[in-house]
């Protein structure tokens, strides 16, 4: 047996149990460099802990999945925040869940514009990177460091998502 998931499109409100939405806010938005650069100042916060702990940049290559698709599995990082920002413009799935007693409850599914981030707090249950319809380019700034940062969760009994709606 399987469950099905709805898609709901990404917004700030719906999102913040779980993280922060990474996009031009203008309530955020201060002129510098002599006025021709608008800044978007602080949309979120990178956490990093543990002894010799650091954050990091990276870049992620993603393969677009192909639908139905089946969560069976979520992970999550104990010791430090995830963020995933498309450098391809290209809409992305988002599958978050709540713990519920250390695992992950029913996920939710956000369908993400192309000029939209997210920024997953520490111990987030999430499922791993989401691409659409092409290879996409992310850049993810989350913690290296010692330690196990990535615990996971396999469901009993999948949930499926079906085609996405742009």
């Amino acid at each position: 047996m399987s469950f099905n998931l709805e898609i709901h499109h990404l917004s700030k409100s719906a999102f913040a149990p779980f993280g922060d939405v990474i996009e031009a806010d203008p309530a955020s938005m201060r002129l510098i460099n002599g006025g021709t650069t608008e800044r978007f100042h602080a949309l979120a916060t990178a956490d990093a802990t543990g002894d010799g702990a650091r954050v990091i940049i990276n870049l992620f290559r993603g393969q677009p999945r192909s639908f139905p698709y089946e969560i069976s599995m979520m992970e999550r990082h104990p010791f430090g925040s995830q963020s995933f920002s498309p450098l391809s413009g290209r809409p992305y799935l988002v599958v978050v869940s709540a713990d519920e007693g250390g695992k992950p409850g029913r996920p939710q599914v956000f369908l993400a514009r192309g000029d939209q981030g997210v920024n997953y707090r520490r111990n987030v249950w999430h499922h791993p990177l989401m691409s659409l319809d092409a290879l996409s380019d992310f850049l993810v700034v989350d913690r290296d460091g010692p330690g196990n940062n990535l615990e996971e969760f396999f469901f009993d009994e999948a949930y499926i998502i079906g085609a996405p709606t742009p």
